[in-house]
């Protein structure tokens, strides 16, 4: 696992956890801040699964 994996997961987590914060006291501005926040974790994860596959191939 590489640091881009590590830290797009973490960033998953912590947006996953500024949404559901944001649906339970219902502040619609946390909730669209943490879900954005996870699609870019999913994103750095994805980068880093790439250069991973990269490494893994030369």
């Amino acid at each position: 696992m590489n640091e881009d994996q590590v830290k797009g997961k973490a960033k998953q987590v912590v947006g996953q956890v500024k949404q559901t914060t944001g649906k339970v006291v219902g502040n619609k501005s946390l909730e669209n801040k943490g879900r954005l926040q996870k699609s870019l974790g999913e994103l750095q994860e994805d980068v880093g699964d790439i250069k991973e596959e990269i490494a893994r191939n030369h």
